[in-house]
This record gives structure tokens, C-alpha cells and sequence, in this order.
């Protein structure tokens, strides 16, 4: 079991950061999970979600699980529906933390995590981090990733992108981030939006180390 920090910030593409949390708790991790005022609202407009930031409980994200229930079936029925996972999710081990909360563990460096996801990645938390701000908790938890050398991915959502937007992620990439702009692959027989989605996610676990079966993988004639 691994703590991960996932923050969701206000760019479009909320369903990614809810099937990486999904795949998270399935895999058995502590997540952390930081939500900004932004992230919220594309939460509502994308996904009809209507997350209380002050009063948080997960059936907000997930409206099927009830607030009080252990575990739950890893399902996600937005889009058409996903894969369901193999395992149940372990909601005990969510941990939320509010955007503004400066004494949550992860702001400090002595709090141990195997890494950070910021999914998705707007471009105005992006321009953030690359200028070393720490307004936030999930700037300042970011910052502390960078400065302890613990893996850090953003997952940007823009198109198409400045001059300015990719210095920002140049400086993040040479501070030691992991860049990875949501853009799904094709050549794993994507068949649906879920499909796409997947592909992302699982990229995204790869980087975490944290195994999964999302997609085909390219080479492998036997899965």
C-alpha cells in the first residue's frame, strides 16, 4: 500500500482524474485527494457531479457508492459506461483534503508519498508551478514533490497549446516533472470514449508503478 496525492484542477477532462482515483482505490493505495474551486465546476459541467468542497464525501463523485459503505464495485458508468474493475474499491483509503488546507500532511516534505498526479492540468496551475507559487495546496503540495524528487506528472488539457503554455511545461519537465498531455492512443482497438480514457489512465499508472489491465499493449499478441 502507497499514499498518492491527486488533485483535479480546471481543465477539461474530469473523467480522467475519476477513473485514475477508481483505479487507485482498486489497486489498494491511500490517495490524496485535493480538489480546486475550478475542478469543481468542470466536475459539475462535464460530468453533472456537484462536489462540496467544504462538505466532501465520495458519493459526490461516485453517486452509486453510499457514503457509509467500506468498499464498493469499481464501476463508472459515465460515457457509456467503463471496464469494470477486478477488484472493489477501498474507500477507507481515500483521503480529501480542502485546496485551501496548509496543515494537511502533504504540504511538508517529511510526509512521505510515492507521487502526485495533477489530472487534469489546467493551464493556469501549470503557469503556477512552473513559477514556483505556492498559493494552494495543490501548488504547494506540487512544489514539495519537485523539491523532495518524488515523482510529479501533469496531465494537460489544452489545444492548442502557446509559445508561452510550452515553456511552462519545458521548465516543469527540467524541474523534474513528467509531462503527459492527455492524448489518447488509437492503436489498442479503441472502440469507445471509455477506451480512450483508459489508455491515459493506464499511461498514467505506468508511471506510478501501478499495475493494471486498461489497454492492449502494443506488442503484446497474447493480451
Amino acid at each position: 500500500m502507497s499514499h498518492y496525492v491527486l488533485a483535479i484542477t480546471g481543465a477539461s477532462g474530469a473523467i480522467y482524474a475519476l477513473r485514475l482515483l477508481q483505479l487507485l482505490l482498486a489497486s489498494g493505495h491511500v490517495v490524496h485527494l485535493v480538489i480546486s474551486r475550478s475542478g469543481a465546476q468542470v466536475l459539475a459541467t462535464e460530468l453533472g457531479l456537484a462536489v462540496d468542497l467544504r462538505d466532501f464525501q465520495i458519493s459526490q463523485l461516485f453517486p452509486e457508492i453510499s457514503p457509509v459503505a467500506a468498499e464498493s464495485p469499481a464501476t463508472l458508468s459515465f460515457y457509456g459506461g467503463f471496464r469494470t474493475l477486478p477488484t472493489p474499491l477501498r474507500l477507507a483509503n481515500l483521503r480529501y483534503h480542502r485546496f485551501d488546507d496548509f496543515t494537511a500532511g502533504i504540504a511538508s516534505g517529511s510526509f512521505l508519498t510515492k507521487g502526485m498526479v495533477i489530472c487534469p492540468c489546467s493551464m493556469g496551475t501549470l503557469a503556477s508551478l512552473s513559477g514556483g507559487h505556492s498559493e494552494n495546496l495543490i501548488q504547494r503540495a506540487a512544489d514539495v514533490h519537485l523539491k523532495e524528487r518524488r515523482k510529479l506528472i501533469v496531465v494537460p488539457r489544452e489545444t492548442p497549446i502557446s509559445s508561452i503554455q510550452l515553456d511552462n511545461m519545458r521548465r516543469l519537465s527540467e524541474a523534474g516533472a513528467t509531462v503527459m498531455p492527455a492524448m489518447p492512443g488509437f492503436y489498442h482497438g479503441a472502440q469507445t470514449i471509455a477506451d480512450l480514457v483508459d489508455f491515459v489512465v493506464g499511461r498514467i499508472s505506468d508511471h506510478l508503478g501501478v499495475e493494471h489491465q486498461l489497454f492492449k499493449r502494443w506488442g503484446d499478441q497474447d493480451g
